[in-house]
C-alpha cells in the first residue's frame, strides 16, 4: 500500500502541474493521467478459497477462528446447519459488520410449490426437497399444503414481504446484532421447523472490518456440506467451484482418513476445479484437534504412558495425533485420483483447532500448535500477493503514461525519423498479429482433433458406459432406486442423495469420453498456472506477443519514452484479455456437459412421467433410446460448439489487440507544440518504486 500510495501522490502532482501551466497536451493524453487514479479505485482483483466438507466438521468455525471473530458465523451448536452458499469478504468502506442477502423473485418461488402440486407421486424425491423447503419456512404443519393455502397462513404476507425486497442489507457496529439478524437466512434447524428463510436466499455476503491485511483483495465462501447439497441450485453450487483459486476441504481429525465424504469431493469436482476452473492449491484441514480421548489414544496407538516432553499429557498426545494424521491424509492425497489431477494442484495439510484458538483461556494449545495463525499466513500471504501485482500494474502503467507525455515534447524536428518508426511499429504490428494467429489455429487444430476423437468413442461406447455406471450405483436390493433415478431426470441428469457419497451423475457420464480426449491437450492450452510454459499455452503466446522489437540499434530518448508507454499499453491490455481466457476457458470446457444435458433433457422429462409398476424399466428405456437417437447428433453438437467458442475467443484477442495497440500507436505520435511539462523526475522516482516492488 505504501508503494502505491507514493505512486498516487506522483501523479497527482502530475495532474496539478498539467492543470497549472499553459499546454498543448492532447486531452486524451490529460485524459489518461486522470484516469489513472481512477483504475487504481476500481481495481477488484479478488482471490476466491471454497471452504467445504461435511455438515458440522467446523466449517463456520474455522472461518471464525481465522478471522479472529468468535462469532461472525453462526455455528452447528444444535441441529442447525448452514444451507445457504455464504461470502465472507472486508469490509473496507466503514467500520460496520454488513451482511448482503439477495433472495430469488416471488415467481420462482411459487413456480418450485407449484411444481410439487403438479407432480401427483407425493412419495418423489424432488417433491420431498420442496416440502423439506417449505416446513423450513412455514413449520411442521405445512408441509402437504398447497400454494393456495400457504396464502392464507398469516406468515405468507411476511414472506412474500421478504421476497419482493430483492436484496437486504443489514449493517451494524455490534457483530453479535449481524449474527443474531443473519442467522434465520442462513441456517437450517430440522428440529425446530418455521422461520428459516433458506429456501428463499440466493446468497449471502457477509463483509467485516478490520480485517484488510487477510481479506482485502480475498473472498472466504462457505460452501453447504455435500449432504446439502440438492437443498440449494446444483447451478450456483458448482459455479461457485469454478471460481475458487484455492480450495480448503475440511474434516474432523478423527475422520480425517477414513470419512468418504472429502474424498468424494476431491475426486468428483476435479472437473469443475482444474480444467473446468481456475484452481491452484487445495488445503486439507483437519479441525477439533483439541478434542480428544486420551486414554483411548494411547491404548489405540499403543503409546508409552508417560510419552517424552516438556508438554502436558494432553497437548502431547494431541500433536502426537496432529502429526500421524498429516502423515495419513498426505499418503493419502498420493494415491488419491488420477497422476494428472494430482500434479495439477498444490496440497498442503493443517491440523487445526479452532475452539483452542479462540480461548485463550484454557491452554490445552499454544496458538500456533493450533495452526490457525499458519492458515491466516497463507491469508496474508496471498493477499499481498495480489496487492503486490496490482501496485506493479498501477506503477507500470503510471510510468507508461508519463513517458507518453515526455516523449511528444522531444524531437520536434526529427519528423522523417518519427514517420519511419511509426511506420515499422504498424507493420510490426500486423506481423505480430500474423503471428499470433498461427499459434491460436494450431491450437484450434488440436482441440478439434481431440474432440473428433472422442466423438467417435462417446457414439461407439456411451450407451455402454452410461449402463454401467447406472449398475454400479444401483443399491444391491434395489430399494428406492426408482426414486433417485426419477430425481435424476427431473433434475435433467443431475442428483444427490443425502446418503450418497456422490451424486448420481448421467451427464457427467455421457461426456466422459470427450473429456478423457481433451482433458490432456486442454491443460497445455488453458493451463490453469499462467507461470506454467507448455509450448501451447494461449497465455504462453499472448505473453510473448509485442510490437516492440528488441534490437540493438541505438535509440534516441524519445524513442525510448515512446516505447515504454507502447509497452505499458501492451502489458495493460494483454492482462485485460488474461482475465477474458480464464473466463471464457470455463465456458469453453463445460460445453461439452451443458450441450448433452441439453439434448437430453426431453428425454429425461419424458422417463421422469413414467409411474406405476415397471417405471423403473420404462424409464431406463425412454432414456437409452434418447441417447441411441441422439448419440451421433449430440456429440458432434458438443464438438462444434466448443471450437466455435475457442474461434470466438480467438477473433476477440485479435481483434482487441489491434484496436486498442494501433490507438496506443496514434496517440505516442500526437504533435504536441510547445509544452511544459516535464516528468522527467516524476519517471525516475516511479522507476525506483518499481525496482522495489522487484525485490
Amino acid at each position: 500500500m505504501e508503494i502505491r500510495n507514493k505512486a498516487k501522490q506522483i501523479i497527482e502532482r502530475v495532474m496539478a502541474q498539467i492543470q497549472t501551466t499553459p499546454n498543448a497536451l492532447k486531452p486524451d493524453i490529460v485524459d489518461a493521467v486522470s484516469k489513472l487514479n481512477k483504475i487504481d479505485k476500481d481495481s477488484k482483483m479478488k482471490a476466491t478459497i471454497g471452504v467445504f466438507g461435511r455438515t458440522g466438521v467446523g466449517k463456520s468455525s474455522l472461518i471464525n477462528a481465522v478471522l479472529g471473530e468468535k462469532y461472525l458465523l453462526p455455528s452447528s451448536y444444535m441441529s442447525a446447519c448452514t444451507s445457504v452458499i455464504t461470502q465472507v469478504e472486508a469490509n473496507l468502506s466503514d467500520s460496520n459488520y454488513t451482511a448482503e442477502i439477495e433472495f430469488f423473485s416471488k415467481e420462482e418461488w411459487e413456480i418450485e410449490i407449484v411444481s410439487s402440486e403438479k407432480n401427483e407421486d407425493r412419495d418423489n424425491l424432488i417433491t420431498e426437497i420442496i416440502k423439506e423447503k417449505i416446513i423450513a419456512l412455514y413449520g411442521a404443519d405445512a408441509g402437504k399444503k398447497t400454494l393456495k393455502e400457504l396464502k392464507k397462513v398469516d406468515k405468507y404476507i411476511e414472506i412474500n414481504n421478504v421476497l419482493s425486497t430483492g436484496k437486504m442489507t443489514i449493517s451494524n457496529q455490534n457483530l453479535s446484532d449481524i449474527t443474531c439478524a443473519v442467522a434465520q437466512y442462513i441456517k437450517d434447524d430440522e428440529s425446530n421447523p418455521g422461520g428459516w428463510y433458506w429456501p428463499l436466499v440466493k446468497s449471502v455476503t457477509i463483509k467485516t472490518p478490520n480485517c484488510r491485511e487477510l481479506l482485502e483483495h480475498i473472498v472466504l465462501v462457505d460452501i453447504p456440506g455435500t449432504g446439502d447439497c440438492n437443498k440449494i441450485r446444483d447451478d450456483l453450487w458448482r459455479s461457485k467451484l469454478k471460481h475458487c483459486s484455492s480450495v480448503w476441504i475440511v474434516s474432523d481429525i478423527n475422520r480425517a482418513v477414513s470419512d468418504k465424504d472429502p474424498w468424494e469431493i476431491l475426486e468428483h469436482c476435479i472437473q469443475d476445479l482444474g480444467g473446468g476452473g481456475e484452481c491452484k492449491h487445495i488445503n486439507f484441514i483437519c479441525t477439533k484437534t483439541d478434542q480428544i480421548n486420551s486414554r483411548g489414544y494411547l491404548a489405540n496407538e499403543q503409546l508409552d504412558e508417560q510419552m517424552t516432553g516438556p508438554k502436558d499429557l494432553k497437548t502431547k498426545r494431541i500433536l502426537h495425533r496432529n502429526s500421524r494424521a498429516k502423515e495419513a491424509v498426505k499418503r493419502k492425497l498420493k494415491n488419491a485420483g488420477s497422476r494428472d489431477s494430482k500434479e495439477r494442484f498444490i496440497t498442503d495439510v493443517f491440523t487445526v483447532s479452532s475452539e483452542a484458538f479462540l480461548d485463550p483461556e484454557n491452554p490445552v494449545l499454544e496458538a500456533t500448535e493450533t495452526e490457525i495463525p499458519k492458515l491466516r499466513d497463507v491469508l496474508k500471504n496471498l493477499n499481498k500477493n495480489i496487492n503486490r501485482k496490482l501496485t506493479r500494474d498501477y506503477v507500470n502503467e503510471a510510468k507508461g503514461v508519463l513517458s507518453l507525455i515526455q516523449g511528444v515534447q522531444l524531437d520536434a524536428d526529427e519528423n522523417m525519423t518519427k514517420a519511419k518508426v511509426h511506420s515499422d511499429l504498424e507493420i510490426n504490428l500486423h506481423r505480430a498479429l500474423k503471428e499470433l494467429k498461427c499459434q491460436f489455429d494450431s491450437c484450434y487444430k488440436t482441440l478439434e482433433d481431440c474432440l473428433s476423437a472422442g466423438v467417435e468413442e462417446s457414439v461407439r461406447s456411451c450407451v455402454k458406459t452410461t449402463q454401467d455406471m447406472i449398475k454400479s450405483a444401483r443399491p444391491k436390493d434395489n430399494r428406492g432406486f426408482h426414486k433417485i433415478y426419477r430425481a435424476m431426470c427431473e433434475r435433467k441428469g443431475y442428483y444427490w442423495p443425502k446418503a450418497w457419497d456422490a451424486p448420481l451423475e448421467l451427464n457427467t457420464c455421457l461426456s466422459k469420453h470427450m473429456y478423457d480426449n481433451l482433458d490432456e491437450e486442454f491443460e497445455l492450452i488453458f493451463p490453469v498456472d499462467d507461470n506454467v510454459k507448455t509450448g501451447k499455452s494461449l497465455q504462453e503466446h499472448l505473453d510473448k506477443f509485442s510490437i516492440i522489437q528488441s534490437n540493438s540499434d541505438k535509440r534516441s530518448l524519445w524513442q525510448e519514452h515512446i516505447e515504454n508507454f507502447i509497452k505499458t499499453q501492451e502489458y495493460k491490455v494483454k492482462a485485460s484479455l488474461s482475465r477474458d481466457i480464464v473466463e471464457i476457458k470455463k465456458e469453453i470446457y463445460s460445453s461439452i456437459h451443458t450441450t448433452i444435458q441439453k439434448k437430453m433433457t426431453p428425454g429425461y422429462i419424458k422417463a421422469a412421467q413414467e409411474r406405476g409398476t415397471g417405471a423403473m424399466q420404462r424409464m431406463e428405456k425412454i432414456v437409452t433410446e434418447t441417447i441411441e437417437q441422439l448419440k451421433d447428433q449430440m456429440f458432434n453438437e458438443a464438438k462444434v460448439k466448443v471450437t466455435d467458442m475457442f474461434e470466438t475467443l480467438k477473433l476477440n484477442i485479435m481483434k482487441t489487440l489491434e484496436s486498442e495497440l494501433k490507438h496506443s500507436v496514434k496517440l505516442s505520435f500526437s504533435h504536441a507544440g510547445q509544452l511544459k511539462t516535464n516528468v522527467s523526475g516524476e519517471i525516475q522516482e516511479l522507476e525506483r518504486l518499481s525496482e522495489q516492488l522487484s525485490s
